[in-house]
């Protein structure tokens, strides 16, 4: 039953311990930390197909052709042209990542809507503007929608006219990391614009007679997460605008490809933290070009549902929290370092399955309840090593006492078990008489005397002492943990009594007129060692026959005498001298025929 409940209670806090983790890790107080790890962990660099170009409004085009707010729409006009100039090696997409809203000057307006709509092949941008707006449920009713289009720019009519839109709209996550895509923007009437790179792929693969693109799967709002292949600066060749304009590229290089034209110079503000890279800004047209190659690719991510991730989180950590506890720290380190790689493994192959999973919750839960299950084991052994050391210093020999620390025990619970031990019982004869005549402090500092001579010869002789009655004493040998040579041990001891107590003995003699003599009694055999009693009062101890057995023993025993049972002569033949009293000493409770020994001498020691 306590072993039940103990159980129980552990099922309970691990339960607690897990349960808390997974609800942290859905706070989304780890979410910045994690989106940073994973992407680190994702992103990763490959080799573009080489159907993207990058055409640079960048510094070298301003220092030539003058700040870029005193251009006009003519030096893009010009450069579309320079690109359309050879019939035989237009480019298949041309997508022009500026916004021309509005218009400014007729004569240059015309112009770059005429060099855009000649042949069919460029995509100009468009924006939309997102806040918080009450609109109608359709119900009557009105709710707060926090991501409702306030606002849209698109081209001025003659431009619009003549190209396809997409809209260039960069939205940022809630860390100010750029990580995904809006597919599309749904305009009040229903109306669908794709982003400029959707656009820009499926009017690439219709130039190219291909199957349209594949759409990848977005979220609620219409986002689909990018795997960047490129980071800062990878798909940028150094092509300026200016070089355009000047002739520099010649046209059969931009043959078939999809270029994009856009800011590339700090000071035209244009550029985001991606999540390629943390470190470096992105340019916007850089943007676009990673989200055109995966959609040309069609190398699409889900993020995994959060809340069956959530459930694996607890299922893990339960899991792994309940083998912390269990293993020894010699598995369960290589266990949680197992652990902690073969998920990172997974995860990377999850994601080239294209299913993208928060990478830091299950690593961190389960290093935090690692870390916090060593904690445990600490308290545990160090609450174990005071039970042990309060339950046994007494009573044991300190090596013994070092020994059960290093192995741990499960003798300390209420009950016992069966073991081979040998058994000395000791009492001091002549002592009543003796203190009848003495003063009861007197009394009292022969007895400890004595009572620390038959303990001291216990101990050293690795022997448990059970208990003191009056002026007799009991120990054992074989238990709590099993010894070699253990019946050598317990008539060591004895041996060491009647010797010690003969000095003691001359020294009484000196100072009262009177001696006293010990009577022991050895037997070795089966007993129960445990503790025993109840839970609110119990004693480490031994019962049995043979225990039993050896109180006859030393009843018998006159003074100065060790009696020990064939038993005990048996286990040490050879290395013992002994007088057998054969069955002529009858021990109550004991059959015809129990042959008693005196012990003499004992040869090897």
């Amino acid at each position: 039953m306590k072993k039940t409940k103990q159980t129980l209670k552990t099922f309970i806090w691990i339960i607690i311990a897990a349960g808390g983790l997974t609800l942290l890790a859905a706070s989304g107080l780890l979410d910045k930390a994690d989106l940073s790890l994973s992407d680190l962990w994702y992103q990763s660099r490959s080799a573009s197909d080489g159907k993207i170009v990058i055409v640079g409004i960048d510094q070298r085009a301003l220092e030539e052709l003058g700040p870029y707010n005193q251009w006009g729409r003519d030096v893009i006009a010009k450069a579309i042209k320079a690109l359309n100039e050879s019939p035989d090696c237009r480019p298949a997409v041309i997508a022009v990542d500026i916004l021309y809203a509005g218009e400014t000057d007729p004569e240059k307006d015309e112009m770059l809507a005429l060099a855009a709509g000649e042949y069919g092949n460029v995509v100009s941008a468009c924006l939309g503007s997102f806040g918080s707006m009450l609109v109608e449920d359709g119900l009557g009713e009105y709710r707060l929608d926090s991501f409702s289009m306030t606002a849209f720019e698109e081209p001025f009519p003659l431009l619009k006219a003549g190209t396809t839109q997409g809209h260039i709209n960069a939205m940022l996550d809630q860390d100010g990391i750029l990580r995904h895509h809006m597919l599309e923007l749904t305009l009040p009437d229903g109306t669908k614009v794709p982003s400029m790179a959707l656009a820009a792929a499926q009017m690439y693969r219709e130039a190219r007679g291909e199957e349209a693109v594949a759409l990848p799967p977005v979220d609620a709002r219409g986002f689909w997460y990018v795997p960047f292949c490129g980071t800062p600066g990878d798909f940028y060749e150094s092509i300026s605008v200016a070089d355009l304009l000047s002739g520099k590229m010649g046209a059969d290089y931009f043959a078939g490809k999809i270029v994009l034209i856009g800011p590339y110079a700090v000071g035209l503000q244009d550029s985001y933290i991606t999540s390629a890279d943390h470190a470096r800004a992105m340019y916007g047209v850089e943007y676009q070009a990673n989200a055109v190659q995966a959609l040309l690719w069609e190398d699409y991510k889900l993020e995994a549902d959060r809340t069956l991730q959530l459930v694996l989180l607890f299922f893990l950590l339960f899991l792994g929290c309940l083998l912390f506890l269990r293993l020894p720290i010699r598995i369960s380190l290589p266990l949680l370092g197992v652990s902690l790689a073969g998920y990172l493994l997974v995860t990377r192959l999850l994601y080239k399955a294209g299913w993208v999973c928060h990478v830091l919750w299950i690593p961190a839960g389960l290093t935090v309840l690692y870390v916090g299950c060593i904690v445990v084991h600490y308290l545990r052994a160090a609450m174990e090593k005071r039970r042990i050391t309060g339950t046994f210093k007494r009573y044991v020999a300190p090596e013994i006492v070092n020994e059960i620390l290093k192995e741990g025990t499960e003798t300390l619970e209420l009950g016992g078990r069966l073991t081979q031990i040998a058994v000395l019982f000791v009492d001091v004869r002549g002592f009543t008489p003796m203190s009848e005549l003495l003063k009861p402090t007197q009394v009292v500092e022969i007895l400890n005397r004595y009572l620390s001579l038959i303990s001291n010869c216990i101990l050293k002789n690795r022997g448990t002492l059970d208990k003191f009655v009056g002026d007799a004493a009991m120990a054992f040998w074989g238990a709590p943990l099993p010894q070699e040579d253990y019946v050598m041990h317990a008539v060591q001891a004895a041996r060491d009594m009647a010797e010690g107590s003969r000095a003691l003995s001359k020294e009484l003699m000196e100072a009262y007129g009177r001696t006293v003599s010990f009577g022991i009694g050895v037997h070795v055999g089966e007993a129960v060692v445990g503790n025993i009693g109840s839970p609110q009062r119990m004693d480490y101890t031994a019962i049995g026959d043979t225990v039993n057995t050896a109180a006859r023993l030393e009843a018998n025993a006159p003074g100065g005498t060790i009696y020990i049972s064939r038993a005990v002569a048996d286990a040490l033949e050879g290395r013992i001298r002994t007088t057998s009293l054969g069955d002529t000493i009858k021990l109550k409770g004991k059959k015809e025929g129990f042959e008693v020994l005196i012990l003499d001498e004992i040869l090897d020691a």
